[in-house]
């Protein structure tokens, strides 16, 4: 029997020990955190929960136009019942796969492991001595960290990273937030809804860098409307915490004050402390593991998969791999197996409105000089965005002029992150604009727009 070792309970890890275990592998978990990853239970879950409520409040806030009153004005935050629903959101998240692996007879070792060879794995925990595993295969799901800035020294209270601030341990007053990427205006768009003052400090010229340029400015339009400023331009260079607050300085020479600053710089793979080096496993320059398309590292029974391994950070991503890896170390690649193909994994970006995108970005096409015809429509012009009373955004799908393949697009409005399946599917299967068009869709629905847009 194939003895599998998982080092990280997340996502990727998860899925690995799931899927190798259903078909007929010995599997050994070993998490030092928490099983379902640290990851998505400390950051991707609770952020998302947090914005869940945002939303609900915004929306309450424009119910007097859907013909709702409400006499005191409205609703208003109960911190500490947000910070328990947040508790149960993961609680629940992490039984479930805790029970499912134990359900599948994977073992679970809580503790730190590290390669001490090529087919070993040593585990240190607090609770007893080092346990030494042999491994057939062995799958590196480590995840990643927030990563901290030189300049800054997090505490918890006034200087928070990601993890530090579901919710943090006090609805900050005006937050200042360093990080323009998805995080970033994630976490702007939460606190501004739940009441505080942002301001948001962009290196670049407008926020969101690797995204379309008019998706871009939908956002900006939408944060500067609540009065969110923008400070752009601006690479904040250090920090200082006094009595009355904090203040970023920028190279630019612009400082930025506030009662507290969140870093949403990135992130930092956990590959140190795993004795990959013992094992001959290569890691690039900035701690990643290199992997091939069957999700293996440089030594053929060794694979990466998740953050650590480099490639899109997306949970849907880090699951997927989890299953590629599985199925290609029990031999399934022998059979029909398709590869991940990172360029048509779809993401979102949950502010409000909700950003998603697939595949070719218009700008990339562009750039490569490549011939597209892009096709857009407002949701304006939907029925039942008019009857949401919330016209915000557009659908936009881009495809081949000569072949009618769908090759990307993206989503701007209310539910993007799930009308973005059925440009995914489209897209992954190589389906026609007419095959959008042709489909009869449900009247009223937000979903209209898709086939308008591919029209």
């Amino acid at each position: 029997m194939t003895t599998v070792v998982v080092l990280g309970g997340g996502p990727a890890g998860n899925q690995a020990a799931s899927r190798a275990a259903s078909l007929g592998a010995r599997v050994v978990v070993v998490e030092r955190d928490v099983v379902g990853g640290a990851a998505h239970l400390w950051d991707c879950i609770p952020s998302k929960s947090m914005i869940a409520t945002a939303g609900a409040l915004g929306y309450s806030r424009r119910m007097g136009r859907l013909g709702l009153g409400f006499p005191d004005g409205g609703a208003r935050i109960d911190y500490e019942a947000l910070r328990l629903r947040i508790h149960e959101v993961t609680g629940h998240l992490q039984r479930s796969v805790e029970q499912l692996l134990a359900s599948q007879g994977v073992r679970t070792v809580l503790g730190q492991g590290r390669l001490t060879g090529a087919h070993t794995v040593t585990v240190t925990s607090a609770s007893g001595p080092d346990e030494h595993l042999h491994a057939d295969a062995i799958v590196v799901a480590t995840g990643s960290r927030p990563r901290v800035p030189a300049w800054a020294v997090p505490d918890g209270a006034r200087v928070l990273t990601t993890r530090q601030a579901y919710p943090p341990p006090e609805l900050p007053a005006h937050l200042i937030v360093v990080g323009s990427g998805v995080t970033g205006v994630e976490f702007v768009h939460m606190f501004s809804s739940l009441g505080s003052e942002v301001s948001l400090i962009v290196s670049r010229q407008h926020v969101l860098p690797h995204k379309d340029a008019e998706v871009a400015a939908a956002l900006e339009d939408e944060l500067l409307r609540r009065g969110v400023k923008l400070y752009k331009g601006a690479r904040a260079q250090g920090l200082e915490v006094g009595p009355g607050g904090v203040t970023v300085r920028c190279d630019d020479g612009r400082t930025v004050k506030g009662s507290h600053v969140l870093l949403a710089v990135g992130s930092v793979p956990n590959s140190d402390q795993l004795g990959l080096g013992a094992a001959g496993v290569l890691v690039d320059e900035w701690g990643y593991v290199p992997i091939n398309h069957h999700c293996q590292t440089n030594i053929g029974h060794i694979y990466a998969a998740g953050d650590v391994s480099g490639k899109l950070p997306l949970s849907s991503v880090a699951a997927m791999q989890g299953r590629k890896v599985a199925e290609h170390i029990m031999g399934l690649h022998s059979l029909v197996h398709r590869h991940i193909d990172y360029d048509k994994a779809a993401s979102a970006v949950f502010t409000e409105p909700e950003i998603a995108d697939v595949g070719l970005a218009e700008a990339e096409a562009f750039a490569s000089g490549r011939k597209i015809r892009v096709t857009k429509v407002p949701f304006g012009a939907a029925a039942k965005a008019l009857i949401n009373d919330d016209t915000r955004g557009f659908v936009k799908i881009i495809s081949d002029p000569a072949t009618g393949v769908v090759l990307g697009g993206c989503v701007v409005g209310a539910q993007a992150a799930e009308l973005i399946a059925v440009i995914a599917l489209a897209v992954t299967a190589r389906l026609k604009v007419a095959d959008l068009v042709e489909s009869c869709l449900v009247h009223p629905s937000l979903a209209e727009a898709l086939a308008d847009a591919a029209e």
